[in-house]
């Protein structure tokens, strides 16, 4: 999600009066982003104009309301952990 709107429109759907919520945007830098996008195009899993689209809406991630997690060169396990330690 690239827009705070599209969070907030969520989460204010959400009952979290028993809960603590908290929104993570996962970062990522241009050069791994080609690349994980490149191998999806190249599966068949998404068409290749995903890749500019994608790219264009980095700077995005900045202005949100989020816990930012960068996941260049990181793991699944390594990117869980982070979350787990929030």
């Amino acid at each position: 999600m690239h827009q705070q709107s599209i969070i907030d429109s969520i989460v204010e759907k959400l009952d979290t009066q028993s809960c603590d919520v908290k929104c993570i945007s996962f970062i990522v830098d241009e050069a791994n982003l080609r690349k994980r996008l490149t191998k999806d195009v190249e599966g068949g899993i998404r068409v290749e104009d995903i890749i500019e689209r994608s790219i264009t809406r980095i700077p995005m991630y900045d202005t949100l309301n989020t816990i930012k997690i960068d996941t260049n060169e990181k793991t699944v396990a390594m990117i869980a952990n982070e979350i787990k330690l929030l």
